[in-house]
């Protein structure tokens, strides 16, 4: 029988402790032979991250002693931390960031030593001598840290050879199949990944190399990866998408306007690769299968890919030619009805002036049991996505089914500088972080009030990090929302550019202009100095251990809303970083904005949490 039920109050299985019990994220894979390994974050181990293997059986069993921590904190994004040849596994432990070697049936082997380093994006030589990978050096006597290519000997001779130390930074060194040549990509600040970036290539001999050669510049490149005959190839956006290009004579091999590459925020990711034959497999043959994939490799003529549906979570699939998928490893088996995961819709609205167009996903409030009174509109939830330089999400995560199943409509933006829409809506956000983001949050909130399917009176926003800064500016500058929420968000640019770590640390230069010459407009866009125009009720929640957004933003922003006498919250988790990874602390944040919303927009929430402390 279907009840009415005031929205936000709804009876929904989907509980905080639900979504963490059992839950594991899979974002890499590595086809080793015929054996497929697997990376899996489990928020129930206090966020720790093993490594799995597919046996013969067709078990995954995890391989990294039960200590290990498998991450790097290179990027302080990290990914790429492990690789496996010839069943030997390489990984970098998150206690040291040094790197480790672990033979079959054996313990774990010290291959570096120097706590000054971590190290990703790991390949092996085929004569398995060396482990090419990055290095990032802490080095105090130094302003920055600096970033390397390195081969690391596979002997006991304890040798790191440095390859490549010529830019700001370096990723993805790849060694073609008979080892002769490496590639990689390099930029200087204060370009990101995404604005421009150089491929390189050079001959590669017992550890060192020679002849390097800037092959690609003046685009934004990704992922360079060898055919099996030796044949380099790259992601490029030369174009205005991010194509696949066979770099020796520029041939173009994926066609249409779509993006078959993902901003590098991490290392590991894959989104093309080789079958033995040469043939190309992209994220086009996957799409029947997977709406979202992290990392595609190949298994002989089969693909394997990781990523999730509309209505799955994180799953392993292998796809044969035919199309035909099977899962090797399936997602969790949550036992819900599938009306919990109605799919959303694809918006497109009018934003600013109305000269441009922005993008969303909508979703309705869904619950097979449950609808809201007659006659009212459920409040939205406004998701930023972070980065800024990212993308709403395109697959199934329980987060947002948490509000869905409760009676909210939630709409994840895909505001002007997102990626997935080509080179030039990526670039809509220079010099405006802060402004466009800001007017298509609002213009979508708007948008669904018009349409008639929210309240307009229940419009709230949430955002991390960089969303978090979305978030703080909708509040501060526009009077639309009736509360936010900010997870470890950004109230200080002029703090976050000059207390930021070497990655992120010119990243301000496109966004909002070079510091300190337009040191005004830092001022202008900040939140923590307009705290004067603040007057909608806000929920922080931050990590202490942060050093993206150190936490000291999170105190100047509650300090200032606490002088003002905003209602607001502040939660904050000892021992986490930029995210919450630990199982507790994903469940307390889940359960404090929902307490935070449920106390400023009057019901009662069906789940026996405890009350946030809202304070004036």
């Amino acid at each position: 029988m279907i009840e009415r039920a005031p929205f936000g109050s709804w009876r929904s299985p989907i509980t905080a402790a639900a979504i963490v019990s059992g839950a594991a994220s899979i974002t890499e894979i590595v086809v080793d032979g015929a054996t497929v390994w697997f990376n899996e974050g489990r928020p129930a181990e206090r966020g720790r991250t093993a490594i799995m293997r597919f046996d013969a059986d067709g078990v995954a069993r995890e391989v990294t002693p039960p200590d290990a921590n498998v991450r790097s904190r290179v990027h302080e994004y990290g990914g790429g931390a492990w690789w496996v040849r010839h069943d030997h596994l390489y990984y970098v432990d998150m206690a040291d960031q040094q790197l480790r070697e672990m033979a079959p049936g054996g313990e774990p082997r010290l291959l570096t030593t120097d706590t000054r380093d971590r190290y990703a994006d790991l390949r092996v030589t085929p004569d398995d001598a060396w482990l090419v990978c990055v290095r990032e050096r802490h080095d105090l006597s130094f302003s920055e840290a600096s970033n390397e290519i390195v081969a690391v000997a596979l002997d006991d001779s304890g040798r790191v050879n440095v390859l490549a130390s010529q830019a700001d930074f370096v990723s993805n060194p790849r060694l073609s199949p008979d080892g002769s040549q490496l590639a990689w990509l390099q930029w200087f600040h204060p370009n990101m990944p995404w604005d421009c970036t150089e491929l390189w290539c050079a001959a590669f001999n017992d550890g060192s190399i020679s002849d390097m050669r800037c092959m690609v510049r003046d685009a934004a490149l990704l992922q360079p990866e060898w055919s099996p005959d030796g044949v380099l190839h790259v992601i490029t956006d030369a174009n205005g998408w991010w194509h696949i290009v066979r770099v020796d004579d520029g041939a173009v091999l994926t066609s249409g306007d779509r993006d078959w590459g993902h901003a590098p925020w991490v290392f590991g990711g894959s989104t093309y690769a080789f079958r033995a034959d040469g043939s190309l497999v992209t994220l086009g043959d996957v799409d029947a299968v997977l709406s979202e994939v992290s990392c595609l490799r190949t298994r002989g003529t089969e693909i394997v890919a990781a990523g999730a549906t509309w209505s799955q979570e994180t799953q392993i699939v292998e796809v044969a030619p035919d199309g035909k998928s099977s899962a090797l490893r399936p997602a969790r088996d949550l036992g819900l009805d599938a009306a919990f995961f109605a799919s959303p819709e694809h918006i497109t609205f009018s934003t600013g002036d109305g000269s441009e167009i922005a993008h969303a996903w909508f979703y309705r409030p869904a619950h097979p049991d449950f609808v809201g009174p007659e006659g009212e509109q459920p409040p939205l939830i406004v998701m930023a996505h972070g980065g800024p330089t990212g993308a709403a999400q395109t697959s199934l995560r329980l987060p947002t089914r948490y509000w869905t199943s409760r009676g909210f409509a939630v709409v994840d933006v895909d505001y002007r500088g997102s990626t997935g829409y080509g080179r030039a809506y990526r670039q809509q956000l220079t010099d405006r972080w802060g402004l466009s983001d800001v007017e298509d949050c609002v213009a979508a909130a708007r948008y669904l009030a018009a349409r008639g399917d929210v309240d307009v009176a229940k419009l709230l926003i949430r955002g991390g990090s960089a969303g978090g800064f979305t978030v703080l500016c909708a509040l501060t500058f526009h009077d639309v929302f009736a509360a936010g929420a900010s997870h470890y968000g950004i109230a200080d640019l002029e703090a976050l550019a000059t207390d930021t770590h070497k990655f992120e640390s010119r990243y301000l230069d496109g966004l909002i202009g070079r510091y300190p010459e337009q040191r005004d407009i830092y001022i202008e866009r900040s939140p923590i100095h307009h705290t004067d125009r603040l007057r909608t009720p806000l929920i922080v929640l931050q990590g202490l251990d942060d050093r993206v957004v150190p936490p000291n933003q999170a105190h100047m922003l509650v300090d200032a809303l606490a002088a003002k006498g905003v209602p607001h919250a502040y939660v904050e988790f000892a021992g986490e970083g930029h995210g919450f990874r630990k199982a507790d602390n994903i469940i307390t944040a889940l359960e404090a904005e929902l307490s935070f919303y449920a106390q400023l927009l009057g019901f009662t929430p069906a789940d026996p949490i405890t009350p946030v402390d809202v304070r004036s």
